[in-house]
């Protein structure tokens, strides 16, 4: 680190302090140098009059430095601005006009539907996709979302009433109007086209339907995410239904954070149905994705693995053509490869197979109700490559998919053409961002660096997905608006191919971080984009079924939101219905004293630790390990950054080489911000404060630390500081409502003769001894809970022996 000087024109010591403060804008820095390296140095009479200083901003830094050059690029170019943003959206963005204007229903978005390309028509069909599980689930969606006083008329293909047989999935295209009052809902089912792939698995509830018929409406789609009510579930069905609907139409992915956009990613990978060579991931964070493709996603990986893929399909046109008899093994390579390239087989297709398949057509479209199965077959050109026998039978059904199959191969390969003339690797990636990838993920950092590149390469998009909307500043928010040029960005009537922007978060839980608090207080720069257009009173949907905690844990954040309620498998899945072995509550406050006279401490400025609170975290996790709980499945949250260091030094310790649990480590270690988005089986929170409550003030930063659980909640804490809190009080009361009884309810309950799992109920009565007193033991404070896990090591210890 350089020090600075002495100098008093250049730094002032502030009396105590440990850093100088600068003053001014010279700067004289002090460099320390090897003593050995200098008279080195001299000797071979190099010059010490001047030298490089290279200095290493952090990470984080560098990343608001390209936002900050963004900003300014645009402000130095305010007519591109105006000609990217679509018409619809720019006045919302100002603050200005009608808060509906961008909103789908709004006359004005309607009339703009009828009159671009790329987008429905308000009274056509809107492709659902998969987004129904089955008619019933079509049409409960719509019967729930109708209004009581209101009616429905739903016909599926032209029926009234819902079918009785089972039946094969399918896809949906609906279409909804109003006649004197009561809803007219048509919709025709059509076949899934990707029967080997898994699609949509998630039976939406009407609210995340709603969602998704506005994310695939033109305009500004609003989505309130409360914790657990699957906004990323609905943000891959956008995205994956917009492939569908609009296969020459491009979509992009922001996020906050690279676990966001990865999470994202991998749902969008595990659906299947939307194919490798058109997915791209950008940023370093690519590396972390989990997925089961034998190529990354990065712009090199895909145009490698479409090479790859090109290798596959022109080795099955050579087996065609060897079918056929137009070539023979000795066209091959002297490896065997095929001796066709993307231009050749383009050229046989013309040439060769499209006028087998136009005759074949011909011929059996003349006989097409009396034709046999096997006379079908004698007609059918592919016998040999199909492997389909000279006396087989062969249906109408199957020769078309056969047919399918074979334009799908010539058509695939056409798109890998460009990328076998151009020479360059650089020339693919550019070729594979601009012309082929049709989903492109990034974080909202990256696009800020991206942006110029982006723009001179011709980049263009149609639909823009944001996640963690609410976790973004303004600009974040703002800069992937403007990836692109306009259509015509050189005259003055360009006008943007922007169509869709889908903006998904939660403004009840944490905001932008910001650290500098005067841009904070006075600039209102914690304040991001959606929480912005929430607050101007811009329509939104939220969301209101949680599937992801038990529903007592649930009420802890809950009353946050309007109308929260939950799915029914909280409260009726078997998983959800089992208590947590060891414990007599699945949530609770644990109230932790002074340990060895000390309560929280700051060893640097705003560095806050606990030591008895990091101590009481690991012990407990310890003993949840023993008793069988698998490690992964448990969290460690707390609220600095201080504490997190503290109790990632004590697993170090306690579960280190030579001990029992030697290696075992939780899923997490994390602050509550960073972990803002994730979630695990059972979470163990640190409030750290003992003297006053700190950040914790802001709500929504405990709306995120208690809704991280699923099963399980145990919180510590110094219990007279945060129940007695006014702001806290609707969080802390109810954990107070769970506890049995005054005297006893702030110290953990445990249940000691019970191991993972247990088949114990939620409901249960608890274990009863001889005498009849329920067998709940209470651990006084940390020292004694670490008695207790010290003993279960012993115990451990001499069973291996």
């Amino acid at each position: 680190d350089p020090i600075p000087s002495d100098n008093p024109h250049n730094f002032q010591q502030s009396r105590g302090a440990q850093s100088a403060v600068a003053k001014g804008t010279k700067r004289v820095i002090r460099v320390a140098v090897d003593p050995v390296q200098y008279a080195m140095d001299m000797k071979n009479t190099l010059n010490y009059g001047s030298m490089n200083v290279v200095v290493r901003r952090h990470g984080r830094e560098n990343s608001f430095k390209a936002l900050l050059e963004t900003a300014r690029s645009l402000l130095a170019g305010t007519d591109s601005v105006h000609r990217v943003l679509p018409v619809w959206l720019q006045s919302i963005l100002l603050g200005q006009g009608p808060a509906t204007a961008a909103n789908y229903t709004y006359p004005e978005m309607r009339e703009y539907s009828t009159k671009t390309v790329g987008v429905p028509d308000p009274s056509a069909f809107l492709d659902y996709g998969d987004t129904f599980l089955d008619e019933s689930h079509l049409r409960k969606s719509i019967v729930d979302s109708v209004d009581t006083e209101d009616s429905a008329l739903i016909t599926i293909d032209g029926r009234e009433e819902e079918e009785s047989a089972s039946q094969n999935r399918r896809n949906y295209k609906i279409r909804s109007t109003h006649d004197d009052g009561k809803l007219v809902v048509e919709a025709i089912s059509y076949t899934r086209m990707e029967h080997h792939t898994k699609g949509n698995p998630i039976r939406f509830t009407p609210k995340q339907v709603e969602a998704v018929r506005s994310g695939l409406s033109c305009g500004l789609t609003m989505v309130v995410g409360p914790p657990g009510t699957g906004k990323t579930d609905v943000a891959v069905q956008i995205i994956a239904s917009l492939y569908h609907s609009f296969p020459t139409q491009r979509t992009v992915i922001i996020t906050h954070s690279n676990a966001a956009l990865n999470d994202i990613f991998e749902k969008v990978m595990a659906r299947g149905d939307i194919e490798e060579r058109y997915l791209l991931r950008l940023g370093s964070g690519e590396r972390d994705l989990q997925t089961d493709s034998t190529h990354d996603f990065t712009k090199i990986g895909r145009v490698q693995y479409c090479f790859d893929r090109r290798s596959e399909l022109l080795e099955l046109v050579q087996q065609l053509s060897e079918s056929l008899g137009l070539s023979g093994r000795a066209e091959r390579g002297h490896d065997g490869s095929p001796s066709y390239t993307c231009e050749s087989a383009a050229i046989l297709y013309a040439k060769t197979i499209q006028p087998k398949i136009q005759a074949y057509l011909r011929k059996t479209a003349a006989d097409a109700a009396t034709i046999s199965g096997s006379d079908r077959a004698r007609l059918f050109p592919f016998l040999s490559y199909f492997s389909i026998g000279t006396n087989a039978e062969l249906s109408r059904e199957e020769s078309e998919k056969h047919l399918d199959r074979i334009r799908m191969l010539f058509n695939e390969l056409a798109e890998y053409r460009p990328l076998e003339l151009l020479r360059s690797q650089r020339q693919r990636t550019e070729y594979f961002l601009i012309k082929q990838a049709k989903v492109v993920a990034m974080t909202s950092t990256h696009a800020a660096i991206a942006r110029a590149n982006l723009i001179s390469l011709g980049f263009q998009y149609d639909n823009l997905v944001v996640e963690e909307a609410g976790q973004m500043t303004e600009l974040d928010t703002f800069i992937p608006l403007l990836l692109q040029k306009g259509e015509a960005d050189d005259v003055s009537d360009a006008r943007s191919r922007l169509k869709r922007v889908c903006l998904l978060g939660d403004h009840n839980q944490l905001p932008p971080v910001i650290k500098n608090m005067s841009f904070a207080r006075y600039s209102n720069m914690d304040q991001g984009l959606f929480a912005r257009l929430i607050r101007l009173g811009v329509p939104r949907i939220e969301l209101d079924k949680q599937g992801r905690t038990r529903p007592e844990i649930a009420e802890l954040y809950n009353w946050r939101y309007e109308n929260l309620g939950n799915l029914d498998h909280v409260s009726t899945s078997d998983r959800f219905r089992l208590a947590n072995p060891g414990f007599a509550r699945t949530f609770q406050f644990i109230n932790v004293d002074n340990f060895q006279e000390k309560g929280e401490t700051t060893p640097t400025a705003f560095f806050y630790q606990n030591v008895g609170e990091a101590e009481y975290a690991v012990a407990l996790f310890q003993y949840m390990v023993l008793i069988g709980y698998p490690a992964q499945s448990i969290s460690i949250l707390t609220t600095y950054n201080g504490q997190k260091e503290l109790i990632s030094d004590i697993v170090e310790q306690r579960c280190g080489e030579g001990t029992p649990l030697a290696g075992v480590r939780p899923g997490a270690i994390s602050t509550v911000d960073q972990y803002q988005g994730q979630q695990n089986d059972y979470v163990l929170l640190s409030l750290v404060r003992t003297e006053s409550i700190g950040h914790l003030r802001d709500i929504r930063r405990l709306v995120v630390a208690v809704s991280r659980a699923r099963y399980g909640l145990y919180v510590l804490g110094r219990h007279n500081l945060f129940a007695s809190h006014h702001e806290l009080q609707k969080v802390f009361s109810r954990f107070e409502n769970e506890a049995d009884s005054a005297a006893s309810s702030h110290k953990l309950q445990l249940l000691l003769n019970e191991t993972f799992p247990s088949e114990r109920q939620v409901d249960d009565e608890l274990p009863m001894s001889s005498d009849g007193a329920a067998t709940v033991f209470e651990v006084d404070d940390v020292e004694h809970l670490g008695a207790i896990v010290h003993q279960m090591q012993d115990i451990v210890n001499a069973t291996e022996a």
